[in-house]
């Protein structure tokens, strides 16, 4: 922060205040001195320089700015920006910067900018809001030079209008800095979210992120270091010896990554604060592929930030790290081209560190079939192909793959060949490298079972349950196995039983919420021993799973433990309560808890934060059907299906949660209407064609019904309930061989199902 001088280091040290002396109710975030062991930034500049020098103009020296005529590199001289029905005008005001545009209650107003945030290639612009809220503008400023197309405002969503209380106006949720982007922008950033009032009351100790981000709290080496101003007198064993919290040495190739995925990954905080120097899900949860975010063989689809990507690649199993790539202070290439990646694949490897790499010549035409020094010669081109972001911001996919157009088909991923020869397609590409590879192997990928339970065909149950267990493949893979594993159900339990005990703590911990509908009995006997384990992540996870089980019914000596333990759970998520899906997640837990009005409150409370938050809309309608207020289930439905815009396979399944619940009420007709329109949403989705025919029966539309019933089992071919359904509908029409046909199906599926027998002497003992 500006003021603060090198020299005041020592006597800073010695301040303790709480956080909430310097930051109080809805003022903005502010510099906090805290007890943390942080010191003033400058102290690292008089021993470190050269460090120093390289950071300061890097990325993350820029990742957050006070709006100075020396930071903002916008155009603010009155500039009138519009895109469609999105209006705005950039001006100043002496040293500061406004901009007038329309605000959160549907109004143009005159709008402060107080920081700048992110640089290249482009800058965004923060505004202060009540309830300590910092909102980031929509329109950003592309930095990149004329040439290159820049130099001018333009739209992060061109051609789309978000209204004011949509979560993605800029004035809304999804746009909120406290919540989206605080704690990777500066350093030991403290969120400090009241989730009762929905307020911040944020501080931190650096506005940008320096060198404590990654290092950990230096106050205890800035004493060491004015002890020894010579430096150390002799070989010290580690770097905690001279009071530094992060040994990059010791953390080792994985460490390291783990370090930088803090911030350079898509995850679940866990809200527990810094915690530098030890493992990942100490401190958050990485995302697994999930559909939003990665192609079914893990190639980039959202934003994931580069970590997700790279743990799936043969690099960073063979102990590749950040640093090995990029300077760790300016953040930027150590070499630029092709000699990056010629450091370790060359025909004679420099070092021994990667001796198991077979010595070849890569940056030749006998192995990229290029011309020398095209853009398809680059190595970059076919094993990090990029995707662009923030319209202007193209991001290289760190899994370093190679390509395999002959997968396109498989797991209906995009490949790197066809994203430069537009004009040919995967066929082609793939017939390409077998013509220069003919001696390649083509392994099968774990691409090709996530794309199967991905699609609902074919055997997933035993494909997902062979990627668990084998230990070679990555563990992002394997923990995605998991949680398709787990909507599949009872049938999946055995295979995740193993995965409780799996070495990595990723699959461990996506594993557990499969058992969360056991007895309590069998959940506890599964899950308690996973309130040991040295993961923060899967003992939160094991805490989320057990929330139903009575205290009386666990072990006595583990009571205290287990109530301590939810006490702290719970609190870490209203801390975290800033976004609907963390919101979601305190909402469940108190559902489980057997805290229903509570639980209520937060649903509603998930959908004001964004009111296309289907997940919590879906959970508030059951739990208010549960708890006797249908009217007010009816109504969170009825106002979901109405909204405009948000994805539509949302819509329909709201719809057809309304359609359900409009039958269980006796309004079949409407019901009926509700359905077509989740059927014509979701086609592939079988079980709305069983509800259809159900309804149609009742309506004594039996011919429809049978349409209904049959264009469901088309789509799921062993379902047993639409196997009984028909076999019912068949025999009570006295259409006896047809009823024959589906109850043998049925018996094929479930020997031992009771209602075979019956159905059998109900309709073929008569006469």
């Amino acid at each position: 922060m500006p003021g603060f001088k090198c020299l005041l280091s020592g006597l800073l040290a010695l301040l303790v205040l709480p956080l909430s002396s310097l930051a109080g109710e809805g003022r903005s975030p502010a510099l906090a001195i805290t007890a943390d062991g942080f010191a003033v930034a400058e102290s690292c500049a008089r021993c470190h320089l050269a460090e120093r020098q390289a950071w300061q103009d890097s990325d993350h020296a820029w990742a957050m700015r006070e709006a100075s005529p020396a930071n903002v590199l916008g155009n603010f001289k009155d500039v009138q920006f519009r895109d469609g029905e999105v209006r705005a005008r950039f001006f100043r005001r002496g040293e500061r910067f406004f901009v007038n545009t329309e605000g959160e209650d549907g109004h143009a107003a005159d709008f402060a900018v107080a920081y700048t945030f992110g640089v290249r290639p482009l800058q965004q612009y923060l505004v202060e809001f009540p309830g300590g809220r910092l909102q980031s503008l929509t329109i950003a400023w592309d930095s990149r030079p004329h040439a290159e197309g820049g130099q001018r405002w333009f739209s992060l969503y061109p051609g789309q209008r978000f209204m004011p209380g949509d979560a993605l106006h800029w004035t809304g949720r999804y746009q909120n800095w406290n919540a989206m982007c605080a704690d990777c922008h500066s350093t030991n950033l403290r969120k400090n979210y009241d989730a009762g009032r929905d307020t911040f009351a944020s501080t931190w100790h650096e506005q940008t992120v320096g060198c404590q981000s990654c290092h950990g709290p230096a106050q205890a080496h800035v004493d060491w270091a004015e002890q020894h101003p010579r430096g150390p007198s002799e070989a010290y064993a580690s770097l905690a010896d001279i009071g530094l919290a992060v040994d990059f040495k010791a953390l080792g190739s994985r460490g390291q990554v783990e370090q930088c995925a803090r911030c350079h990954s898509r995850r679940q905080t866990l809200e527990v604060g810094p915690r530098h120097g030890q493992p990942l899900l100490d401190s958050m949860l990485p995302a697994t592929l999930r559909t939003e975010l990665y192609h079914a063989d893990g190639q980039i689809q959202g934003e994931v930030y580069v970590y997700g990507s790279f743990t799936q690649s043969k690099m960073y199993a063979a102990g590749v790290a950040c640093s090995d790539c990029h300077d760790p202070h300016s953040a930027r290439l150590k070499i630029d081209g092709n000699g990056l990646c010629l450091q370790c694949h060359n025909p004679t490897p420099p070092s021994t560190r990667f001796a198991s790499l077979k010595a070849k010549d890569y940056a030749s035409p006998a192995h990229h079939h290029h011309p020398e020094g095209s853009a398809g010669a680059q190595c970059v081109a076919c094993h990090m192909p990029a995707k662009t972001y923030m319209q202007v911001d193209p991001r290289r996919d760190h899994s370093l793959r190679i390509p395999r157009p002959d997968l396109a088909d498989k797991t209906a991923s995009p490949d790197a060949c066809t994203g430069c020869h537009r004009e040919q397609t995967p066929a082609w590409a793939a017939r390409t490298i077998a013509g220069w590879f003919p001696a390649s192997s083509r392994p099968a990928h774990f691409g090709e079972v996530l794309q199967v339970a991905r699609s609902g065909q074919g055997d997933s149950l035993a494909l997902l349950a062979g990627l668990i267990a084998d230990l070679t493949q990555p563990a992002i893979a394997r923990a995605t196995a998991a949680n398709h594993l787990a909507e599949l159900g009872e049938p999946a339990l055995p295979s995740l039983r193993q995965a409780l005990q799996d070495p990595e703590a990723l699959v461990r911990a996506h594993a557990i919420p499969a058992f969360a509908e056991l007895t309590p009995v069998e959940r506890g006997r599964l899950l308690l021993p996973l309130l040991d384990d040295p993961q923060q992540a899967v003992r939160d996870e094991a805490l989320r799973a057990l929330a139903s089980i009575p205290l009386i019914a666990l072990p006595a000596e583990r009571r205290a433990g287990y109530q301590a333990a939810q006490q702290d759970y719970e609190r870490r998520l209203r801390g975290n309560a800033d976004l609907p899906g963390n919101r979601l997640n305190l909402a469940v837990l108190l559902e489980r808890s057997g805290r229903q009005v509570e639980a209520l409150q937060e649903y509603r409370q998930a959908l004001e934060l964004d009111p296309h938050f289907a997940p919590a809309r879906v959970n508030l309608a059951t739990l208010a059907n549960e708890t006797l207020r249908p009217d007010e289930a009816e109504q969170v439905l009825r106002d979901g299906v109405a909204l405009t815009g948000g994805v539509a396979s949302d819509r329909s399944q709201l719809a057809f949660l309304l359609a359900l619940l409009l039958a269980e009420r006796g309004a079949p007709d409407e019901a009926l209407q509700w359905l077509d329109m989740a059927a014509k949403g979701q086609p592939q989705n079988a079980r709305i064609g069983y509800n259809q025919g159900l309804l149609l029966w009742q309506l004594g539309r039996t011919d429809e019904a049978r349409l209904a019933l049959e264009r469901g089992l088309a789509l799921a071919d062993e379902d047993a309930e639409l196997l009984y359904a028909l076999a019912y509908l068949y025999g009570s029409t006295g259409e006896r061989q047809k009823a024959h046909l589906y109850l043998q199906r049925l018996e094929r599926l479930q020997p031992a199902d009771p209602r075979v027998r019956q159905l059998k002497q109900q309709l073929f003992s008569r006469p």
